[in-house]
């Protein structure tokens, strides 16, 4: 039943949605971003392309620059320089009409905690213009889908945080975007959520869909992911194919050999259980 619901109903959906003569464009196209705060280079003149229908994965160590280039990329955040499309369009240029392509999940993403996950919905999708019926009828589904329709008359307050992310995603599909860019979706999640929004997510890319996804977990991303950047201090140390990029290792060896990280645990905490 889960699984007719999501990919009966979103492919007609998206292409609608698709400026005319895109279809050959990158879902996101990211050129010379640049983020400077005070004296610190936080991003520094990236440049990265995500194919339409690819599920791109974004990876990198603790301040490398990911959350600040992804808030960038959909118009959170205002870049020192560089330019951002999605779908051919401008973010900062036509910011809302490149918005109306783009579904987010910010990482720490607050929600209107007094609303019910059913109010919630209702909510947002009637400040995005949609009428009341196909609300209805996307809440529905989307409640059904991430497990949460026992708990639709349950105050977001009271969400655990596996139940604030699936209710975070349904926000971001609500509209019906043709790209989601997702930050850390994973993050302190229990694997019986993980395993809802790993389906979710994968059915999403096979209708047609575009997932960008940041995570610390190389594991998560081979399974998930077709594409991969890493990102290391601001700047993009290798992008491509997955397979391309990690070139006969795992993920996190490549990555490890990227941002320079050696791992040794023979002469440091040498204290520890003796």
């Amino acid at each position: 039943m889960e699984g007719n619901h999501m990919t009966s109903s979103m492919p007609q959906g998206r292409s609608a949605h698709l400026p005319e003569g895109s279809e050959s464009m990158p879902a996101l196209s990211i050129a010379g971003l640049h983020k400077v705060f005070g004296d610190m280079v936080a991003v520094n003149h990236i440049d990265l392309t995500v194919p339409q229908g690819s599920f791109f994965g974004v990876v990198g160590p603790n301040g490398a620059g990911k959350t600040t280039l992804l808030s960038m990329s959909v118009g959170l955040l205002r870049p020192t320089a560089g330019q951002v499309k999605v779908f051919g369009i401008d973010v900062w240029a036509k910011a809302i009409r490149a918005k109306t392509l783009l579904g987010v999940l910010p990482d720490g993403l607050a929600l209107p905690e007094r609303l019910t996950g059913r109010e919630l919905l209702t909510f947002l999708g009637r400040l995005r213009g949609l009428d009341p019926t196909t609300v209805a009828q996307r809440s529905e589904e989307l409640l059904a889908v991430t497990g949460l329709t026992k708990a639709e008359r349950t105050l977001v307050i009271d969400y655990s945080t596996g139940m604030r992310k699936k209710i975070g995603l349904a926000t971001a599909l609500l509209h019906n975007p043709k790209l989601l860019v997702l930050d850390e979706p994973f993050e302190a999640v229990d694997p019986v959520s993980a395993s809802t929004l790993k389906t979710i997510l994968q059915r999403f890319v096979a209708a047609g869909g575009t997932v960008v996804l940041s995570s610390h977990v190389m594991a998560l991303v081979e399974q998930l992911c077709d594409s991969v950047a890493v990102i290391a201090n601001g700047s993009v140390a290798a992008f491509g194919p997955l397979d391309q990029v990690r070139a006969g290792r795992s993920l996190e060896e490549t990555f490890m050999q990227l941002v320079g990280v050696e791992v040794s645990g023979e002469e440091q905490l040498s204290w520890l259980a003796s």
